[in-house]
């Protein structure tokens, strides 16, 4: 992924010319704890760069704390070094890389692998492994490497001689001569009896439960992921603010939290293996308008879901971003990862668009970002476009009101203007996948990339929607406005309502935002899913959505008649009552003395 020409590091800010401090992102990303560096990890065109190692943060909760490198040091690649009895890194740095400029130098152990807690090693750093590497094996999401991965690692890199790859959390490091976790080297190695060796050869050693959580799981897309998840045997946490209206799976917990709250997330994220950060604010509607809540939300959460990953060594993020982060209002037909760059931060004319886009860039900064106590934070980004799907209560029910209220009896743009569209299983399925193109099976081919996902077609919105106007009885628009005129009438009614939101409520019926995707043709290839994380979008219409749609607002119209009318027989009955009561009360008094 190109970076944007409106700084988007800290090295491109200062090679353009301009502070960091002008850079939303380059703030951003001095407030993730521990993380803001000057030489911090910044993508390229989405690829994880060479073996320089940044460090992080300092020890985590529960490492002792000691004399390490502090955050930003950089670790150069040098020889190993070649008697155990000399002087090597200090402690917590990785045997095989080079010297550590500006810490204190000191005996290191003899093993290649990596010492437990102990000074220094809650700021471990290993070179990061590009695309394909095999360092260390990861967990998956499932039993194994996770449902439908490739059996083997993908074929890659080489590691570089010398190099001990370091062992992924939970992962024991394999003992070595005179690593002092293994025999010493005076003691003769004893090999285990043939009843051991069959005893252990008789025991069936079953991969642990992947626990995994997902922000925002009380909405339609993280419901949905983390039900599927549930079901194919993964342990599922959904966090949210609000509960989700759906029964849980078997398998889901849910835990009522603001994303906004750290403590809470430290909490919540306790022995997860893998975070769906799906939570944003703003999507449509009047809430494109809440820039405070936006800002909070979209940036200040995910620096904080950030900072516990680390804190908690999670070992892979996966961020739900949108197509927004590269669309303006000016045309894209087919775009890439790689061709296309971030739209410049300052001419977003929407707040969730910019946020998200500095969301965006800020979860592939973090790839590559060391854990306390060794391992690597992996990272990658998914861009969907709307998302539709049986009960989705976002798009679909929002444009189906307009409709019946006989408010969108017209359209614009060209007939010829295209855009995507996802159905919320195909975007589950890229999600899943996304996850396990972050682990050692899959050779982490997804660290430090972006990924559009859709369905793999482009349509005209008034064609695609016509089965909504059709199920709901109402012709299609026939009166062409000229686009100018619907974003003029789009801004006036956004300053219409900021204006009057002390007073009353005036939701505007279109947002910029909103008339420049209808408006202008913006679609994306999704060739990279396909090759990289084996994503095949299925086929599915949106007619289906719709008459399912329709099924089940028509049975709640039905439903809320009869409650309706059961109110009224009540009230009916209950003011016959007090009528009868009053009058056997007056029944009962004197007539007169």
């Amino acid at each position: 992924m190109k970076p944007s020409p409106a700084g988007s590091s800290p090295e491109a800010c200062k090679a353009a010319g301009q502070g960091e401090k002008s850079c939303p992102v380059c703030q951003a990303w001095g407030g993730v704890s521990g993380l803001g560096s000057e030489s911090g990890p910044w993508p390229g065109t989405g690829a994880v760069s060479g073996p320089t190692t940044i460090l992080g943060p300092g020890p985590g909760p529960g490492a002792m704390s000691g004399p390490g490198p502090g955050p930003g040091v950089v670790l150069e690649p040098g020889p190993r070094p070649g008697a155990a009895s000399g002087p090597g890194p200090g402690p917590g740095a990785t045997p095989g890389l080079g010297p550590v400029r500006g810490a204190v130098s000191g005996p290191v152990p003899e093993s290649g692998a990596v010492p437990g807690p102990g000074p220094g090693s809650g700021a471990v750093s290993r070179p990061r492994p590009g695309p394909g590497a095999t360092s260390g094996p990861e967990p998956g999401l499932g039993p194994g490497s996770g449902a439908g991965s490739v059996p083997g690692p993908v074929p890659g890199p080489v590691p570089r001689p010398g190099a001990a790859p370091l062992p992924g959390p939970g992962v024991e490091p394999r003992p070595r001569r005179g690593s002092g976790t293994g025999p010493k080297p005076s003691e003769p190695e004893t090999a285990p009896t043939p009843a051991l060796q069959q005893k252990t050869q008789a025991t069936p050693v079953q991969a642990p439960r992947q626990k995994v959580l997902v922000t925002g799981g009380g909405g339609y897309l993280g419901f949905s992921l983390g039900s599927s998840l549930a079901k194919s045997g993964s342990s599922v946490v959904l966090l949210d603010l609000r509960r989700p209206q759906w029964e849980l799976s078997p398998g889901t917990e849910f835990i009522q939290a603001d994303v906004q709250d750290e403590e809470a997330l430290y909490r919540a994220f306790r022995g997860v293996d893998c975070v769906f950060h799906v939570a944003s604010y703003g999507m449509s509607g009047a809430e494109k308008l809440q820039k405070e809540q936006i800002e909070s939300i979209n940036v200040g959460g995910t620096k904080l879901v950030i900072n516990v990953c680390v804190r908690r060594r999670v070992p892979r993020l996966i961020y739900t971003s949108t197509v927004n982060v590269v669309f303006g209002g000016k045309p894209i037909e087919q775009g890439d990862e790689d061709s296309v760059p971030y739209f410049p931060l300052e001419k977003h004319v929407d707040h969730y668009s910019r946020t998200k886009a500095i969301a965006d860039q800020l979860t592939l900064m973090a790839n590559g970002t060391p854990l306390p106590g060794g391992g690597t934070l992996r990272t990658c980004v998914l861009r969907p476009p709307g998302i539709y799907g049986p009960e989705e209560q976002r798009h679909l029910p929002r444009v189906a009101g307009h409709i019946k209220k006989r408010l969108f009896m017209f359209r614009f743009g060209d007939r010829r203007t295209q855009m995507n569209w996802v159905h919320v299983r195909n975007l589950v399925q890229a999600h899943v996948l996304a996850a396990e193109a972050l682990t050692a099976a899959k050779g982490y081919v997804a660290s430090g990339q972006a990924y559009y996902i859709n369905d793999g077609e482009s349509v005209n919105l008034f064609e695609w929607m016509a089965p909504l106007f059709e199920k709901l009885g109402h012709s299609q628009p026939w009166i062409q406005l000229p686009t100018s005129w619907v974003y003029l009438t789009a801004t006036v009614m956004e300053y219409l309502h900021l204006v009057l939101k002390p007073i009353c409520s005036v939701p505007p019926l279109l947002t910029r935002s909103e008339v420049r995707s209808v408006a202008v043709t913006h679609t994306f290839q999704i060739a990279k899913a396909r090759a990289q994380l084996g994503y095949t979008p299925d086929k599915f219409h949106f007619a289906d959505v719709v008459e399912q749609y329709v099924r089940s607002t028509s049975r709640r119209s039905r439903s809320s008649a009869a409650r309706t009318l059961l109110r009224l027989l009540l009230g009916l009955l209950l003011l016959l009552g007090l009528l009868a009561l009053a009058l056997h009360v007056l029944g009962l008094q004197p007539s007169g003395v």
